[in-house]
């Protein structure tokens, strides 16, 4: 039986970034090993993408990744798209997007009650209740970003990818890249084996400055390292101007609830 190919409808899929890609579907029939359907793919589909159709950006084939349908059937995926060479790195951020529940203010810039009357102070709390402070969800800075990194594989070992296990979900221990120990979140990684014999590993790391001077009504001095985690534990009181029953801030904790880890094992 003579192994045909043929593209799979509505199987194309493209990008003209600054980074263009295409990736299309072929399926071939009539062969039986899988090195049977790659080189008839092989042969077929065109070694240069045309990004624009006129011959001004052509990106070269990546991948050829075959799998089997059964009965000499076979789906084989298509890429094409700027190989990037071993040991070169690609780097993207984003600074927006975070969210935070805070029971304190910066600052009371007002208060109103009716005539006659005193507004309770309190302290610069937000959504005092007789029974709990409620606070609010604002928008915060938070600085993400992820780094793509082309490794030659006698450098992606079991032993470095245990080493990326064990750092995910830790803090910077030291100075790192320029931030404060303590700032820096590694959120993790992942990747694959390119074509080439090399690896594509993408890590993602999450950015949270240290602070010090902190106020919390009548607490002053407070220092809070990028991802320690503040909370502040009220008790009732009584504003005698307003006659009025508030809360206060009692105490201020600062809680250690990621670990430290050595962040220079990443080899990046």
């Amino acid at each position: 039986m003579p192994i045909t190919v043929e593209e799979k409808h509505g199987s194309r899929r493209c990008s003209v970034s600054s980074n263009p890609w295409d990736e299309r579907h072929y399926l071939v029939r009539g062969a039986v090993e899988e090195v049977e359907a790659i080189a008839a793919v092989d042969a077929y589909a065109p070694l240069w993408f045309d990004v624009y159709g006129n011959g001004l950006v052509l990106i070269p084939r990546e991948s050829i990744d075959p799998e089997e349908a059964g009965n000499g059937l076979w789906e084989v995926a298509v890429r094409w798209g700027i190989i990037q060479p071993t040991n070169e790195s690609v780097f993207s951020f984003d600074t927006g997007g975070g969210t935070q529940h805070i029971a304190h203010s910066r600052a009371t810039v007002g208060s109103y009650a009716p005539p006659g009357k005193t507004a309770p102070n309190c302290k610069q709390l937000i959504g005092v209740t007789p029974d709990a402070v409620e606070g609010v969800d604002i928008a915060v800075r938070a600085y993400q970003w992820s780094e793509t990194w082309y490794l030659p594989d006698a450098f992606v070992t079991d032993a470095y990818k245990g080493v990326l296990f064990n750092l995910t979900g830790k803090v910077n221990g030291a100075t790192w890249r320029g931030f404060a120990q303590g700032e820096v979140l590694f959120l993790g990684a992942g990747g694959s084996k390119r074509g080439g014999g090399d690896w594509e590993l993408n890590y993602k790391f999450a950015a949270n400055p240290n602070e010090t001077g902190l106020v919390v009504g009548d607490i002053t001095g407070i220092a809070k390292k990028g991802w320690e985690y503040l909370w502040v534990r009220y008790v009732d009181a009584v504003d005698e101007a307003a006659q009025a029953l508030t809360k206060r801030p009692a105490a201020v904790y600062v809680e250690k609830v990621y670990d430290y880890g050595d962040f220079s094992q990443l080899g990046i």
